[in-house]
């Protein structure tokens, strides 16, 4: 559903991402991008400290942003669905010091003419990054 046809949606998503909108939880989310990770790994490579660290991700679990799985006393943390990941690496590609990603690479796109276009995309969002001249 487009969000421009129904306001609950629209909420919905706003909500979602203020969850986002935090310095820590990003740094979190983007670790998490490449797949699960400890506490103590996500720790180390964010700089987040401990008491922070696990009040964000019980924010991040709470809206169900991250999921965990427990193997004896460790707890690993990875994103929640396929969602979850595209919305990191949609904000990484516009607002990150790394590469563009490909974002949802099986959508297919249609063009239709445009007067003054020649011929414009309609439907998916594409991201690029472009570096200045």
């Amino acid at each position: 559903m487009t969000l421009y046809a129904s306001r609950a949606a629209a909420a919905v998503a706003a909500e979602r991402l203020k969850t986002y909108a935090q310095p820590q939880r990003l740094m979190i989310l983007s670790r998490l991008v490449d797949g699960e990770h400890t506490v103590g790994e996500i720790e180390e490579a964010t700089g987040i400290g401990q008491p922070a660290l696990s009040q964000q991700l019980a924010e991040l679990r709470r809206a169900e942003i991250v999921k965990t799985r427990r193997v004896s006393k460790l707890v690993y943390y990875r994103l929640a669905d396929e969602k979850v990941i595209t919305c990191v690496r949609s904000i990484e590609a516009m607002f990150g010091d790394g590469p563009a990603y490909a974002i949802a690479p099986s959508i297919s796109v249609a063009t239709t003419p445009s007067p003054k276009l020649g011929h414009r995309l309609v439907g998916a969002a594409s991201f690029v990054k472009f570096d200045s001249i």
